[in-house]
């Protein structure tokens, strides 16, 4: 599977809830750097995200590579459904460090938790 495919994937399954399918992306030691959960393993944050979550919708904004590196970003527009009903939007840019075999490594999580923070309770 190429880079693109990965970052691809990534976000389809994360969309439909798939969480499993978005762990399976991730090498087996894979981890999450979120701003509202923290330093996660893969499988930790994807089982913490679907228990606060009722649904998502995503708006992808582009692909973004690094020269020399096994690195690529992602800019999309999260549409958030917690658990308790309530919406929360914002723009996410998710940073994909990838193994060689095009596993991801490590997922750094940027956007502004405000929002998300003050709905979710945390």
């Amino acid at each position: 599977m190429t880079k693109e495919e990965v970052a691809k994937k990534y976000l389809f399954f994360l969309e439909k809830g798939e969480m499993k399918n978005v762990v399976d992306l991730f090498t087996q030691d894979g981890v999450v750097e979120s701003p509202l959960y923290g330093v996660l393993s893969a499988e930790e944050f994807y089982k913490a995200l679907a228990e606060d979550t009722n649904s998502s919708k995503l708006r992808y904004d582009g692909l973004f590579f690094e020269k020399n590196t096994n690195r690529i970003s992602l800019l999309f527009d999260y549409v958030w459904e917690l658990k308790n009903s309530k919406t929360v939007e914002f723009k996410v840019v998710d940073i994909l460090e990838l193994t060689p075999e095009n596993k991801i490594k490590k997922l750094i999580i940027i956007y502004d938790t405000i929002n998300a923070r003050n709905l979710l309770g945390k």
